[in-house]
């Protein structure tokens, strides 16, 4: 059986770890050693993840975010997928790879490729379908942060004001001196570890308050997300360097919750799902007090993650309307920073900026090239470290071949 290896632990590869071939959840019911259920903390594990990135509603609390009455906007379609399979490039590691073999050795889910607004290649794999939502965990990051920059743009919030001065129940935390900028571009110095393969860091103590991991017997910690924003305490000066903590999105949500009086998910609805079309509802999880989780929780389809992208491509205008300011797009690709308003910033040589989030999730926008990909993935290791050297490469060579 092939298998993969990263940092001396080897795992079943693409193709051998497909949940179709393993028979995750198959059966009438499934045997019992087929079962991938909440309860048994082993739905993130892999490659049991091959299956549950796919159906995190039936694993977890969620909440809709509707796409609402109206039609779909359908993309029109130029298919390239024969070019593109056969497109070759060398990672990172100096290895010569095809683009199709790419996407089973990044344990890619699903993957759509916009050239010009145009779907040019599509392709699927393991649980996934068309109109199945996928979890995007931190590109969720994403898209709060271009509803709070643009609710910064309109003067709803200011992002020149501490957290405290929003949430008087953030004084005495670390939130309390931090600018609503600073939570925006992760520039705080907060005392919260985000390593996914420790098991005692900060982010599942974070897990656990919301809901998405379950509480062990005795449990007597935060019972909700806004609870555990609250015990987050100083680690150093705020505004010093980029540094990704995952609760800065949690705690900026609670604050266009509290000024808007619109929850997380009707903002989604309302700002970004209606107004662009989306094909399926989206769903996001939500903590024991119903509270979304805005730094991780949300799925969508790949095609409707897809459309956020070439919003972002378009500077924020769709048919017609201006859902995110053309300002804000602009200050995001020309800041100078690596992160800006919850995305990484590349400065390569297609302009690219992206959303990405753990075991291998990536919205990659590319203005110079006219090109919007989303990739859906479920990699055996959480950190980006697992696929980078593979994806970045890759983004560049299919950014080239598409200008051509």
């Amino acid at each position: 059986m092939s298998m993969f290896e990263f940092n001396g632990q080897r795992y079943l590869d693409g193709r051998a770890s497909d949940p179709n071939e393993l028979g995750w959840m198959r059966g009438a019911p499934p045997p019992v050693d087929k079962r991938i259920t909440f309860e048994s903390d082993k739905f993130l594990n892999f490659p049991q993840l091959r299956w549950s990135l796919s159906h995190m509603r039936e694993l977890v609390p969620t909440v809709n975010v509707w796409r609402g009455q109206g039609g779909s906007a359908l993309f029109d379609r130029s298919d390239r997928a024969a070019d593109i399979d056969a497109l070759t490039f060398t990672d990172e590691n100096g290895r010569m790879r095809r683009f199709d073999e790419a996407l089973y050795d990044t344990y890619t889910d699903g993957i759509v490729v916009l050239h010009r607004g145009r779907i040019v290649y599509e392709r699927y794999f393991g649980a996934l379908e068309p109109h199945l939502p996928h979890a995007l965990h931190s590109i969720t990051k994403s898209y709060a942060g271009m509803i709070a920059a643009t609710l910064v743009h309109e003067g709803v919030i200011d992002d020149s004001k501490v957290l405290a001065y929003y949430i008087p129940e953030l004084r005495g935390s670390a939130f309390e001196d931090a600018t609503l900028r600073q939570v925006m571009d992760m520039r705080t110095g907060l005392d919260y570890s985000e390593e996914y393969n420790d098991k005692h860091a900060h982010f599942w103590e974070h897990a656990r308050a919301c809901g998405w991991r379950p509480r062990p017997v005795g449990y007597d910690g935060p019972q909700s997300l806004f609870d555990y924003v609250c015990t987050i305490h100083k680690e150093g000066a705020h505004g010093g360097s980029w540094n990704y903590k995952t609760v800065n999105t949690d705690a900026l949500a609670w604050v266009m919750n509290r000024v808007t009086g619109r929850s997380f998910t009707q903002l989604l609805h309302e700002r970004l799902w209606a107004p662009l079309g989306c094909e399926e509802d989206g769903y996001i999880f939500v903590d024991p007090a119903g509270t979304p989780m805005a730094g991780a929780g949300l799925s969508a389809t790949v095609r409707d993650l897809a459309r956020f992208g070439e919003l972002m491509r378009r500077n924020g205008e769709w048919n017609g309307k201006q859902l995110v300011p053309a300002s804000v797009v602009a200050d995001l690709q020309n800041s100078g920073y690596e992160y800006r308003s919850q995305w990484v910033v590349t400065h390569d040589e297609l302009g690219a900026f992206l959303g990405r989030g753990m075991h291998g999730q990536l919205l990659y926008v590319a203005p110079k090239v006219d090109m919007v990909v989303a990739r859906l993935a479920s990699h055996p290791v959480p950190a980006s470290v697992g696929n980078i050297p593979i994806t970045m490469p890759q983004m560049l060579a299919l950014g080239r071949i598409l200008s051509a």
